[in-house]
C-alpha cells in the first residue's frame, strides 16, 4: 500500500487547535493499535509534539478516510480543528517527512530535536508492532537524508530554538537576568535547553519544579539551581520574574487563582511567562492579569524568525537535496516493485534451462554426437525462451499496438538497425 499522512501542524493549526489533538504516553500506544486496526491500513507510526500531530500510514485511500473519521470522532474534533488537517500521499508524502526530519517544516528552521522526536516515534510504532517492512525503509532513509542535509549545508548554524528565543525575549524584557529569578516548570530537553541560555546569561537564581523530584534536581544541580517538586509550586510562584513551562500535562499545571496569589504576593511586580507546551501548562486566562506578560509558542514566530535569517540560504540548499532524494527513494522503491516479475522471469528461464539440460543428457547416454547434441540444446532453448514473447508479438501486430512492439523492442535492446 501507498504512504499517506494525515495530520496537523503549526503550519495549518494555530495552538488553540494542536492542543485539543495530542497523543503521549498510554494514550499513543492505543493510537496505534486503534489506527493499524482500520481496514485499509497496514502499518502506522505517530508523531505527536508541540508543533504538529502526524500519522505516518501504509495505507489505501480507503484506510485513509477510515482514520480521518476515527481521528474527528476519538479527539472530538469540531469544524475549525477538522479544517486545519492535511493528508499527503505519493511523492509529496515523501518530500514532507524528508522536510519534517531536516527542520525544514518546523517552526524554527533547522531545529535538530524534531529528529529525535521522529525516532523514538518510530522505536514506539516497532515496540507495539504497528511498523513493517514499507515504513522501516522510508524511516531508514529519512535518517540518512536527515544526517546529509546537516553534513553538506550549513542548516544547523546559528543556536535558534524555541528554548533560545524564549530565553532572548526574556532578556529584552528585563534587560539583563543577575538581579532576576527564574522558575522552569518541566524537566525534558527543552527546559534543559532553557536552563543551559538563562544559566550562561547570568540568572540571578533559578529553581526547577517537576513531578519527579529528582529528575529536577538533577536538572537544577547541572546549573547550581534548587529543584521543586511540582506539589509545592505555589510556594515558589511569587518569587519568579520569569517564568517557563513546558511538561506534558494534558492539564494547565499553573491556574488562574495561583497566578493571582502569586501577583499580589509579589505586590504586582512584572513576571514574564512562556508556555511552550501543546497542550499549554498555564492557564489562558492568565494572560489578562495586568501584571503577567504570557506569551504562548505561537507568540514566538517573530523572535525566531529574526535568529534563523542566516539560515535561509541554507535552506535552499537542502531543499536540493530533498529533491534529490526523494526521487531516489522513489527510483529504489519502484525498482522493488519490479523485483517479484524479475525473479519469475528468471525461475521461468531456469525450469526451461532445466528441461532442455536433462534432454540433452538423455541425448548423450544414448550416444549421440556431442556437436549434434550442443545445436539441439542452444535451439531448444532459444525457441522455448522466445516462444511467449514471439506469440505476443503477433499478437500486437494484429492488433497495431504499437506501444507493445516499442515496449518489446526497449526491452530486448533491439534498434531500428537491427
Amino acid at each position: 500500500m501507498p504512504l499517506h499522512i494525515l495530520g496537523l501542524n503549526h503550519t495549518t493549526a494555530p495552538v488553540e487547535i494542536r492542543e485539543q489533538v495530542v497523543f503521549s504516553g498510554d494514550d499513543a500506544a492505543r493510537a496505534l493499535r486503534t489506527v493499524t486496526g482500520l481496514a485499509g491500513i497496514d502499518e502506522a507510526v505517530l508523531l505527536s509534539t508541540c508543533n504538529r500531530t502526524e500519522f505516518y500510514v501504509e495505507a489505501s485511500d480507503a484506510g485513509v478516510a477510515a482514520l480521518r473519521d476515527w481521528l474527528t470522532g476519538d479527539q472530538q474534533m469540531d469544524e475549525a480543528s477538522q479544517k486545519a488537517l492535511f493528508c499527503r500521499d505519493g511523492d509529496d508524502a515523501i518530500r514532507h517527512i524528508f522536510r519534517v526530519a531536516c527542520g525544514l517544516d518546523s517552526m524554527v528552521l533547522g531545529e535538530p530535536q524534531i529528529l529525535g522526536q521522529l525516532k523514538d516515534a518510530f522505536r514506539e510504532a516497532e515496540q507495539h508492532g504497528t511498523v513493517g517492512g514499507n515504513l522501516s525503509r522510508l524511516f531508514q532513509h529519512t535518517y540518512s537524508v536527515a544526517k546529509k542535509v546537516r553534513t553538506d549545508t550549513e542548516i544547523g548554524s546559528s543556536p535558534v530554538s524555541v528554548a533560545y528565543a524564549a530565553v532572548n525575549l526574556a532578556d529584552q524584557f528585563f534587560a539583563g537576568f543577575s538581579r532576576h529569578t527564574a522558575l522552569l516548570i518541566g524537566a525534558g530537553s527543552t527546559i534543559d535547553l532553557v536552563a543551559k541560555h538563562l544559566h550562561s546569561k547570568g540568572i540571578g537564581r533559578l529553581f526547577v519544579a517537576n513531578r519527579d523530584l529528582a529528575r529536577a534536581q538533577r536538572l537544577a544541580g547541572k546549573f547550581d539551581g534548587f529543584a521543586v517538586a511540582l506539589s509545592e509550586i505555589e510556594g515558589t510562584l511569587p518569587e519568579a520574574d520569569i517564568l517557563i513551562s513546558s511538561t506534558a500535562s494534558p492539564e494547565p499545571v499553573v491556574n488562574l487563582e495561583q497566578m493571582q496569589r502569586a501577583i499580589k504576593a509579589r505586590r504586582h511586580r512584572p513576571v514574564f511567562a512562556v508556555d511552550i507546551a501543546v497542550p499549554r501548562d498555564l492557564d489562558p486566562a492568565i494572560r489578562d492579569l495586568n501584571d503577567v506578560y504570557l506569551y504562548s509558542i505561537d507568540d514566538l514566530d517573530q523572535v525566531i524568525l529574526e535568529g534563523q535569517n542566516n539560515r535561509a540560504a541554507a535552506a535552499t540548499d537542502a531543499d536540493r537535496i530533498l529533491q534529490e532524494e526523494t526521487r531516489r527513494y522513489l527510483s529504489i522503491e519502484r525498482g522493488k516493485e519490479v523485483a517479484p516479475v524479475i525473479t519469475a522471469l528468471r525461475e521461468q528461464a531456469d525450469d526451461l534451462r532445466g528441461v532442455v539440460l536433462e534432454q540433452a543428457r538423455r541425448r548423450l547416454a544414448k550416444g549421440m554426437d556431442p556437436d549434434d547434441v550442443l545445436d539441439y540444446v542452444t535451439a531448444s532453448l532459444l525457441k522455448k525462451l522466445l516462444h511467449n514473447p514471439s506469440v505476443r508479438l503477433r499478437a500486437a501486430g494484429e492488433k497495431d499496438d504499437q506501444q507493445m512492439i516499442d515496449a518489446a523492442r526497449s526491452l530486448f535492446g533491439l534498434d531500428d538497425e537491427s
